[in-house]
């Protein structure tokens, strides 16, 4: 029996784990925080769960177009919501360790270092032991980048993994950083009726994405009363009082009740003994791997955000899948980010599937496009949905489906089949001839595909 060690508890570990435990083998893994890693106890499930009662709040504020009256005065007790949120995260660690354990995983709670490329160290509660295994997978996650100009204090200056202990709704929270977790978090305050500063090196919020998904969502968060800093770079933030300032490197300053930073991630793996096990890191310390998650090093592994490939929970857990069968001997099917579906928890959503608009653009892939806008969908009307559109990317002549871009309410959900038209090549007849059902918004995907019909 074949005996693999699983360094991180997070989707990429425990993914691999419950893979490899199915295959046969004996399996061990090593957390240090808790299982399910900060995915589940500091990122993404708590962050999710406190954009759930965004969202709604979000809903009640316009509900009066649809007839409904309710008071002026709703508004979320953070307190509370923290509380869910923690109690949420709490209880899904608890369901994937009793998955492990049913499973036949062991689980060991400590921090590990490799001390060859088939051993394990771990130094837990009960001490030192090694885990000798016949492979090793790395997933060990990152953990948030901070300046030594903008130290967090938990209190005022925050990282997105210490704003679940505020108890009152800031007054003014000021977010540096304008990617995906600064403008996740940067809406879901706007929504719990904060004042929001959103603070952006770049000339637009969400610079990696699609521009006319990121161009909407930064007029939505105007339109609700956010201040976007647009090309302004944080120089320092400082705590003064009850309050933060925060100065920009072309000296004007900002002043704010809390500073969330959203800086980027580094990755958690220094410490490991990786370069003694023969592991090569990149320049930025993430570890190098190839399509079926094999690092330099032979027989050893790594999955997730450790590898700065796509810095997705659904990424981490396929590329934890991936190792675990090409270690083991089953049927594997290489990673291909170009099926990858992702969404960004804005109001509104943003998903996308795919080719983006840029790889389309910088590739010699002739590509038709069409983008149809969610307002003269006949469901969007009925729910006060404004905001939002449906794009499609297909293939000139044969009209395969290559990408796909979905802006509005529950895109996550919608996105699932021009997901399901990439990862199998549907074309966009085959998409526009799958029935739908009226009124939808999902009508809206198919309409899409019917505009790129070709007699």
């Amino acid at each position: 029996m074949a005996h693999v060690a699983i360094v991180g508890g997070g989707p990429g570990g425990y993914e691999a784990a419950l893979v490899a435990a199915r295959l046969g083998a004996d399996v061990t893994l090593v957390e240090r925080d808790g299982v399910g890693g900060s995915t589940v106890l500091t990122d993404c499930v708590p962050s999710k769960t406190l954009i759930a009662t965004s969202d709604l709040l979000n809903e009640v504020e316009t509900s009066a177009e649809l007839g409904v009256k309710v008071p002026s005065t709703v508004r979320a007790d953070l307190s509370s919501v923290n509380a869910r949120v923690l109690r949420l995260a709490a209880a899904q660690s608890a369901d994937i360790a009793e998955r492990l354990r049913a499973s036949g995983v062991r689980v060991l709670t400590g921090t590990a270092r490799l001390t060859s490329a088939r051993s394990v160290r771990v130094s837990g509660p009960e001490g030192d032991q090694d885990v000798v295994a016949d492979g090793i997978l790395l997933a060990t996650g990152a953990h948030p980048r901070v300046s030594p100009d903008a130290e967090p204090d938990g209190e005022r200056i925050l990282t997105w993994e210490q704003v679940y202990g505020l108890q009152e709704i800031p007054e003014h929270m000021i977010v540096v950083g304008s990617g995906v977790t600064g403008a996740e978090f940067a809406s879901a305050y706007n929504g719990l009726d904060a004042r929001v500063t959103l603070v952006s090196s770049r000339d637009r919020v969400l610079p990696g994405e699609d521009e006319d998904a990121a161009n909407l969502i930064e007029d939505v968060f105007t339109e609700r009363g956010m201040t976007v800093m647009g090309t302004s770079r944080m120089a320092s933030v400082e705590r003064r009082g009850d309050g933060v300032v925060v100065t920009l490197t072309d000296g004007r300053s900002i002043e704010g009740s809390h500073c969330l930073l959203a800086l980027g991630s580094i990755p958690n793996t220094a410490g490991l003994g990786l370069e003694d096990a023969g592991v090569t890191l990149d320049d930025r310390g993430f570890v190098q791997v190839d399509r079926v998650s094999r690092t330099s090093a032979p027989g050893i592994y790594a999955a997730g955000d450790c590898t700065g490939v796509l810095m997705l929970a659904s990424v981490a857990a396929q590329q934890g899948r991936i190792a675990m069968s090409h270690l083991l001997g089953d049927a594997v099917l290489p990673l291909d980010l170009d099926k990858v579906s992702s969404n960004i928890f804005t109001s509104p959503e943003i998903a996308t599937v795919g080719l983006s608009q840029r790889q389309v653009e910088e590739s010699e892939i002739q590509v038709d496009v069409t983008m149809l806008p969610l307002a003269a969908n006949p469901r969007a009307k009925m729910q006060g949905v404004h905001h939002g559109f449906v794009k499609l990317f297909a293939r000139s002549g044969g009209g395969a489906v290559v990408g796909g871009v979905v802006v509005g309410p529950r895109a996550s959900e919608l996105v699932h089949a021009l997901s399901l038209a990439v990862s199998t090549s549907l074309t966009v007849d085959q998409v526009a001839d799958a029935f739908t059902i009226y009124p939808s918004l999902s009508g809206s995907v198919a309409e899409a595909a019917r505009r790129l019909h070709r007699a």
